[in-house]
């Protein structure tokens, strides 16, 4: 019996090695990568039909689910996750095979991936990408914000060096080595000029309720936060808020509408400092979670991706000085 399952091996490998193509691998690496189908479709030139036959195909070649598809994009299974790994090795060693035997073509730029909650990105992702930039203008950043998960999931697949994220729960966070950056608490703003930002016209929290709101994502840390302070007020979120985990458009939103938004500090601060939004004088006591660096602790960072973590120390420890200052 050993002899015959020894027999079968080499024939079920040689049957998958003789059907995939490079482009199963390139279209699953970028999928991965994107987390969407569109956006993949648009970097590979493919429509979206397209895109998800050829994951069809790989898929069916290896006989297991690589990815979930999802309304709001995709998601590696942890079998999609194993393979990504070997897919990406796959990709980069025929890129190393062609740079060895082209003598005369540049090196290419070292690349550092991050990722990051798209709340973060307006401050404390945006001064760190600048200063890394001016330091170090030779070397490509490439970054995507998605939810705290969906960055944890793409950490260990290595689809990013760094994430600046948040803890997770204990099994999401096997193999992850977390440094923290400081507390990030909520806020809750309005536009300059709100009927709300006018001295002595709110009273407390309760207030708030009475007009539209912007809340973060269901199901993420600050969401949690958010109806956690509210319950310790025995008060809760009424129908009609707008949820979104997108710090864009939950800017854009307060700006042009009456609509108070709760978010992160960093979401807020640099249009609050600006004059642009005003911050609600209501506490905030116990909505402090903080967010931090993730890395994968198997592994050993670069010198370009120990560089960008530097700047974003740098920063953070700057921002806590003024805080607490």
């Amino acid at each position: 019996m050993k002899n015959a399952r020894a027999a079968v091996a080499p024939s079920v490998d040689g049957h998958f090695r003789s059907r995939v193509r490079l482009r199963h691998l390139e279209c699953f690496v970028v999928v991965a990568r994107t987390g969407h189908l569109g956006r993949a479709g648009g970097q590979l030139g493919l429509t979206p039909p397209a895109v998800s036959k050829t994951l069809t195909e790989l898929e069916a070649m290896v006989g297991r689910r690589l990815l979930t598809r999802q309304r709001a994009g995709t998601a590696l299974t942890a079998e999609g996750m194993r393979f990504l790994r070997h897919a990406l090795g796959v990709l980069e060693g025929l890129d190393a095979a062609a740079e060895s035997l082209e003598a005369r073509r540049p090196r290419p730029a070292e690349t550092v991936r991050i990722g990051a909650l798209p709340s973060i990105v307006p401050a404390l992702l945006l001064d760190a990408v600048t200063g890394f930039r001016l330091r170090h203008p030779d070397i490509d950043l490439i970054v995507r914000a998605d939810m705290n998960r969906m960055l944890i999931d793409s950490l260990k697949a290595d689809v990013f060096d760094l994430v600046l994220g948040r803890m997770d729960d204990p099994v999401s966070m096997e193999g992850l080595w977390f440094e923290s950056l400081g507390p990030e608490p909520l806020l809750f703003a309005v536009r300059a000029g709100h009927p709300l930002a006018a001295d002595g016209l709110i009273g407390g929290l309760a207030d708030i309720l009475h007009w539209p709101l912007a809340v973060p994502a269901q199901g993420s840390i600050p969401r949690h936060s958010l109806e956690s302070l509210l319950a310790r007020h025995g008060l809760g979120l009424p129908s009609g808020c707008l949820e979104t985990a997108d710090a864009y458009l939950g800017s854009l939103v307060t700006q042009t509408t009456d609509t108070v938004w709760a978010a992160p500090t960093s979401a807020v601060k640099r249009l609050a400092s600006s004059g642009t939004l005003t911050v609600l004088p209501i506490a905030t006591q116990g909505t402090e979670e903080p967010i931090g660096v993730l890395r994968r602790a198997d592994r050993e960072l670069g010198a370009s991706a120990q560089a960008f973590m530097r700047e974003v120390r740098t920063i953070a420890s700057a921002t806590q000085e003024r805080v607490q200052g």
